[in-house]
């Protein structure tokens, strides 16, 4: 199983949203984790939302601080915003690391159903990187496989 970390500043929303889709779409082959370099105390409710619309799983997400997974190894650490990049830009004991820098949706205002499109679009926006991540990963161990797509 690969093991992947996904951080961002407060691990309530962008992070959080991550690792329960690379767990949703992973087929067994991912250990999903996230932190935050400054946790809040819960994970946004817009996120818990759109990931149930998703049919992702939310049992047992919460904010977690990076320490918890300090000396741990991980196949990929991901940095999904831009403050987590700058604050971390290595980990140790990753094998890879790699940014993306998505928007937080949680610092968008608006009403109630603006919001929740702009958790929609941010949830899909990773989901379309964790299943280009998913296929590279695929393709990696079975070069041959994309003659079979």
């Amino acid at each position: 199983m690969k093991r992947v970390l996904f951080l961002c500043t407060g691990n309530s929303a962008r992070s959080q949203i991550s690792e329960a889709l690379l767990r949703l779409l992973g087929g067994g082959k991912f250990e999903a984790y996230s932190a935050g370099t400054h946790p809040a105390s819960e994970v946004n409710s817009f996120a818990l939302e759109v990931l149930k619309e998703r049919g992702a799983g939310i049992e047992g997400l919460f904010p977690k601080t990076m320490d918890k997974f300090a000396g741990q190894e991980f196949d990929l650490v991901v940095t999904v915003c831009d403050n987590a990049k700058q604050e971390c830009p290595s980990f140790p004991g990753a094998k890879a690391i790699d940014h993306w820098s998505l928007e937080d949706p949680a610092a968008f205002e608006g009403t109630y159903e603006e919001i929740l499109f702009t958790f929609r679009e941010t949830r899909d926006e990773i989901e379309r990187r964790i299943r280009t991540y998913i296929l590279q990963d695929r393709l990696a161990e079975d070069p041959l496989k994309s003659l079979r797509l």
